[in-house]
């Protein structure tokens, strides 16, 4: 018998769909009222087809930033999960700890913490690594540090999810073939727990290059500090609309191409696993397809 579905499960997405038309339609209104501003649409386009060296390079670093910050925020999220799930409270308490400050603080604070608490009380001063140029910058490191603390944080309680998820039987097994608890984790659960834990993580990467925007509060020359740079100074000094508009269409463009690689990664990982191939391209970027009544999402929890 086919089940009858309810109100709220047949109107899907609309609600959303709606707000987000009447914001568009908004926008364009407010567009076509007389205004003394003058636009220079020449700088919008200059921005996205004929980028300069300083727009080249904040793309470069925001890329750089996230990737590495990401890194080791998995690395950070994978021992804080086993620490958590450990039976002895030397392990526990600290990655429970650890996991408290860090989701239980503001982003901003622990970048200015990190930063200017750490270099004022001469603990650590940030000194600039010269090899890598204005990629090895000592606020680039601290940066990358403060994201990547702060991310482990929220990759600790993913990592856990996906191991949970495994059949306790699974290690049981390993272990009477004699593997240790390590050697288990590397290569009976971990590989498993991957299809749970690859679309959040997807997520928090794509979230993670906008984050990157809130390392102004340390002046780090990313994207969106180099169009506040353009929007303050030289020949396109005090047009926001339209540099702020090539910076979300720069951010856009990034998160998209992020999206296809993430999409791409999890139909190899739902292979053979149900049928499921994962989400297409139109139900990933537009919710095209209403979410089944039994289907959980995927997404993680934002900061």
């Amino acid at each position: 018998m086919r089940p009858v579905s309810t109100p709220a499960q047949r109107s899907g997405g609309r609600p959303g769909r709606v707000l987000a038309a009447a914001i568009l339609i908004a926008v364009v209104v407010a567009g076509c009222q007389p205004s003394t501003y003058q636009y220079r649409w020449d700088f919008f386009f200059d921005s996205i087809f004929r980028p300069d060296s300083l727009i080249i390079r904040g793309i470069g670093l925001t890329v750089f930033i996230a990737v590495i910050a990401q890194t080791i925020g998995v690395v950070l999220g994978i021992f804080a999960a086993l620490g958590k799930m450990a039976k002895s409270r030397v392990f526990r308490v600290p990655a429970g700890l650890y996991v408290w400050f860090f989701r239980g603080t503001p982003l901003l604070v622990q970048i200015s913490l990190i930063y200017y608490g750490l270099g004022v009380t001469g603990i650590y001063r940030w000194p600039d690594f010269e090899p890598l140029g204005p990629f090895g910058k000592g606020a680039v490191q601290a940066g990358i540090l403060a994201l990547g603390v702060n991310e482990g944080a929220y990759m600790s309680e993913i990592v856990r999810a996906g191991i949970l998820s495994i059949d306790p039987g699974q290690m049981e097994a390993a272990k009477s073939l004699g593997m240790t608890f390590g050697q288990a984790m590397r290569r009976i659960i971990l590989p498993q727990a991957a299809r749970v834990i690859v679309p959040p993580l997807g997520n928090e990467f794509n979230n993670m290059l906008k984050t990157t925007s809130l390392l102004v509060v340390i002046s780090v020359p990313e994207l969106y500090v180099t169009f506040s740079y353009k929007n303050a100074s030289g020949s396109t000094v005090f047009h926001p609309f339209e540099l702020f508009l090539a910076a979300a269409v720069w951010y856009l463009l990034l998160t998209t191409i992020w999206g296809l690689i993430q999409a791409r990664i999890e139909r190899r990982l739902g292979r053979g696993v149900g049928g499921d191939t994962g989400p297409g391209l139109g139900e990933r970027f537009f919710g095209l397809r209403s979410a089944k009544p039994d289907e959980l999402p995927t997404i993680s929890g934002g900061r």
